[in-house]
């Protein structure tokens, strides 16, 4: 995202609208959690292997700093390279368009407002295309 113009500009980031690391926290483990449980995402679940715990954990660092909060990911691993991270995973279609669901479903359920969840679902989207690989 750009929140770093948000920042320069006096406008709130997406950080702060979303609510904060509480926000984030609870959206990343509904993510997980519905990626756990709806038979829709299998395909995007199986990709994760048996333990979710550290995906939970990075995906929530990643998205405060890319939202414009704490660099939380970047303090500890460095700059994410998200496709070089991402390569040894198969990412389709059908595995973008899974998280892409995943992500817009739990964004609802835990009430991220409607214009912000309609600018982050564009940013998703564009990001989770560009990891494609197969």
């Amino acid at each position: 995202m750009s929140d770093a113009d948000d920042e320069h500009s006096g406008q709130a980031t997406a950080f702060e609208l979303i609510g904060g690391e509480p926000v984030i926290h609870a959206l990343v483990e509904r993510f997980y959690d519905l990626m756990d449980l709806e038979p829709g995402y299998a395909e995007l679940r199986a990709a994760h292997g048996s333990d979710l715990a550290s995906a939970r954990e990075k995906l929530h660092w990643f998205l405060c700093g890319w939202m414009g909060g704490p660099q939380h990911y970047v303090e500890r691993f460095g700059h994410p390279r998200l496709r070089a991270r991402h390569m040894p995973f198969k990412i389709g279609i059908l595995e973008r368009d899974q998280w892409l669901a995943c992500m817009g479903q739990a964004m609802g359920e835990v009430a991220v407002p409607q214009d912000l969840r309609t600018r982050l679902q564009a940013s998703f989207f564009q990001t989770a295309d560009w990891m494609r690989n197969v």
